[in-house]
């Protein structure tokens, strides 16, 4: 991405976006920090970021600009102009400028809490602009073109790996459609679908990426009825998650991946609009015995751009999680430091079919 498509892609968003360089000096805001600071892109452009905000906790402050990323909920600081607020705050290093970083900040009040009434604090950071859209959804239907015409040429053993490349293809295009649309307030459609061959099939196409053999304990129960979800959606939750755990465990010996499935009874999720609770009895767990997430962002990593990976951009988990949600689902992320396992929990609720359990 060049200078002028992340100059369009941060305008783009509505988050308070700022650009700091090495010198904790601002180079470049977007509309929606120009609005918070009160101030034009002219007048800021340049300042010292200290010039324009004073935070309260000066540990806070020295943190900033240091490789580590900075997340801070709820930080009270002194905004130039406009006086004392309360933001979340997240500093990232930008991978391709050494030194400097991205800023966001988002009025702590005005954001709702992740509370289990199905609001989603990310979701705004989450809406895909639309320029990407056109750029990626052409050199797709390049791919899908020659996948197409690379069946006609090979043989019918090779050939379920064609029709895998056309699936992910028009499963990905549908993904950029359903990440344009998560600025409406409607959800994707739900429908029964079998959880595990929606496990099943994340499983090989991650095994069809290349790259070392990705080996995955499977401990499911067989007799669990369909899940009421969308399957697409359920595909993308488990690829990030699985791709997660596979990474948390690179280069370790002994590295290992588990996913479970499991009646989990009792939960349940008070979903917006329903007027009544969710049950949520079906459990899909995915674990690794991977070194777990900095105990510093646990709190976070369901937010927008909050990231544990060097080359990662802090979005795979909030998607997950808008994902979730919008199957009326829960996930949740526990550490267990005694016997050294991750475990990322999702819980979903069963399709019925005239008053009974699909099966």
């Amino acid at each position: 991405m060049n200078g002028d498509e992340s100059a369009r892609l941060i305008s783009s968003l509505p988050l308070a976006l700022i650009v700091i360089s090495p010198q904790l000096r601002i180079e470049l805001v977007n509309p929606a920090a120009e609005q918070l600071l009160g101030q034009s892109t002219r007048r800021l452009r340049d300042r010292a970021l200290a010039e324009v905000l004073r935070f309260d906790d000066s540990g806070l402050a020295d943190r900033l600009g240091r490789d580590a990323q900075v997340v801070a909920r709820d930080a009270g600081m002194t905004v130039i102009g406009r006086g004392k607020l309360r933001l979340d705050v997240t500093m990232t290093p930008l991978l391709d400028r050494p030194g400097a970083h991205l800023l966001t900040l988002r009025d702590a009040g005005a954001i709702e809490g992740l509370g289990e009434d199905g609001s989603d604090s990310g979701a705004q950071a989450l809406r895909a602009p639309e320029i990407l859209a056109h750029e990626i959804k052409n050199p797709l239907a390049g791919i899908r073109g020659a996948a197409q015409l690379l069946a006609r040429k090979v043989g019918a053993e090779d050939r379920a790996l064609t029709t895998l490349i056309a699936d992910e293809v028009d499963r990905i295009a549908k993904l950029i459609d359903q990440m344009q649309s998560l600025s409406r307030k409607s959800a994707e459609p739900v429908a029964p679908c079998n959880l595990h061959q929606a496990i099943r099939r994340a499983s090989a196409v991650l095994g069809a990426a290349g790259g070392p053999p990705l080996v995955i304990e499977e401990e499911f129960d067989p007799s669990l009825p369909q899940v009421l979800g969308n399957a697409d959606g359920l595909v993308q939750v488990l690829l990030n998650l699985i791709t997660n755990a596979r990474d948390a465990g690179e280069g370790s010996n002994g590295a290992r991946i588990v996913v479970r499935t499991r009646f989990a009874s009792g939960l349940q999720l008070n979903a917006r609009g329903r007027g009544r609770p969710v049950p949520l009895p079906i459990e899909l767990r995915v674990s690794d015995n991977g070194p777990g997430v900095d105990p510093a962002l646990r709190e976070h990593i369901f937010d927008p751009f909050v990231t544990s990976k060097k080359s990662g951009q802090g979005l795979g988990l909030a998607l997950v999680r808008r994902l979730v949600r919008d199957m009326d689902g829960r996930i949740a992320h526990e550490r267990d430091e005694t016997a050294g396992w991750t475990h990322f929990r999702v819980h979903l609720p069963v399709a019925r079919i005239a008053g009974k359990a699909a099966a």
